[in-house]
């Protein structure tokens, strides 16, 4: 009788480096790991963690209309299931697209510009290691982030290690201390050293950012679009939640575009992440690199989100959704959970200030002079069923240490009333256990 592998024992199975570091544990999943364990099998866990978007009721009703049509029309539904667009994207879509920027925004661009992708999260893999890494003739070149904390999705994303360069912010209280709001700039002097310092392939921000929700000032775009042009790189802006959509921005911003920027936008947070829809505009040999990635690695991309959102993109309706809906809906639940903020944080004499809130549906949390840093936090927390997002996890890319990125969660707000409110309650608490 041959020898046999008992059933219990599973093989020795190794991974190649690469493998590794892609299968490895992450910030990212465990993020997305509490988030969905959380919603499927915890009712009571309070979900101030995670990016999902709420439920806004009347985008919900938009897209069950949306739905009904297509099923309605039969032919059009058909083939948004059982046909493969092209690795680009749907054409008629991206016609649609280029007619929507060049009459609104007056950008010259065109078909070839843009790329469809499964997601921004998949637009980001595919960008950063197209223009960070290791070069042909030895050069490795890195990507600046010039405004640190930054998304936590990018942080394991490289296929090579050590592929982002950060920069301190400045850190400004618009209204004083006593009001506890605080604001990042760009240290432009800090961007630009490590410019002449450092071979950097590209320049990266989020706009409205990801973990703070600020929202970088026509003016930073603009410097910063000059410097990316004046290095001959790109400069990559990450659209997930600004303008020209989905809109959930809260001061004045105009969308940007150059022929030197590269521009992901995404349906997530318009309230459809389960399409798993992501646009990339960007210069023309970028937009074909990004379509070859797709082909290779999942032949073409979805088609629902594409087919759901046509007649917006077609008829600009599209650019109305957030100024009518999203934006009044989030705005008006961060001021909420500021005002809930106040009233947990200084009832329990805690030490704290909040980033002021210009985009998207976060609030960064700063706890100053914590014992412990803001993984132990986020663990205590979690043991009180109340999800957060440990400040660690954005600083990624700083040639050294600083406190203050063990003193910052990152806190959603776009849940529950009475979930949001509760949470912030018990984070006082267990932040006035934790500081000095």
């Amino acid at each position: 009788m041959e020898n046999a592998t008992p059933h219990n024992l599973s093989p020795a199975f190794e991974f190649s480096s690469i493998g590794g570091k892609l299968a490895g544990h992450s910030g990212i999943l465990e993020l997305m790991d509490d988030l969905g364990r959380a919603m499927t099998t915890d009712p009571n866990m309070r979900m101030l963690g995670g990016g999902n978007p709420a439920t806004v009721p009347e985008m919900q009703a938009l897209v069950r209309q949306r739905m009904r049509q297509l099923l309605e029309e039969g032919e059009s539904f058909d083939r948004m299931l059982a046909n493969y667009d092209p690795p680009r994207g749907n054409p008629r879509f991206i016609r649609a697209l280029v007619t929507l920027l060049r009459r609104e925004f007056a950008w010259d661009v065109e078909p070839d510009n843009i790329a469809i992708t499964c997601g921004s999260q998949s637009s980001w893999f595919y960008l950063l290691n197209l223009l960070g890494g290791q070069y042909g003739n030895r050069r490795r070149r890195k990507i600046l982030l010039p405004l640190t904390p930054e998304y936590i999705g990018y942080a394991d994303q490289g296929l090579e290690p050590d592929l982002f360069v950060s920069c301190r912010p400045r850190i400004e209280w618009p209204s004083g201390r006593e009001n506890c709001v605080f604001k990042y700039h760009i240290d432009f002097a800090g961007v630009e050293a490590v410019l002449r310092k450092a071979d950097i392939g590209a320049i990266a921000v989020s706009r409205p950012t990801n973990p703070t929700g600020n929202v970088l000032s026509d003016d930073e775009m603009s410097r910063l679009s000059a410097l990316a042009r004046d290095h001959n790189i790109p400069l990559l802006v990450d659209n997930a939640y600004g303008n020209p959509f989905p809109g959930i921005i809260y001061v004045a911003a105009q969308p940007f575009w150059a022929p030197h920027v590269v521009l992901t936008l995404s349906l997530s947070k318009l309230g459809l992440p389960g399409t798993r829809t992501g646009i990339v505009i960007a210069p023309k040999p970028i937009a074909a690199a990004v379509s070859s990635l797709t082909a290779v690695v999942g032949l073409a991309n979805g088609n629902v989100g594409q087919q759901l959102v046509l007649p917006w993109i077609e008829d600009g309706s599209i650019l109305n959704i957030g100024p009518r809906i999203l934006r009044p809906f989030y705005e008006a639940r961060s001021h909420q959970a500021l005002e809930w903020a106040r009233e947990s944080f200084e009832s329990a004499g805690v030490e704290w200030a909040i980033h002021a809130s210009e985009g998207a549906f976060f609030h960064w949390l700063w706890l100053p002079n914590l014992r412990v840093t803001t993984r132990e936090l986020y663990a205590r927390l979690k043991a009180r069923e109340v999800l957060t997002v440990p400040g660690e996890y954005f600083f990624f890319g700083l040639p050294e240490d600083w406190s203050h990125r063990h003193e910052c969660l990152r806190l959603n707000f776009s849940g529950p009333g009475q979930a949001v409110r509760e949470g912030l309650q018990i984070i006082a608490e267990e932040a006035a256990k934790a500081q000095r």
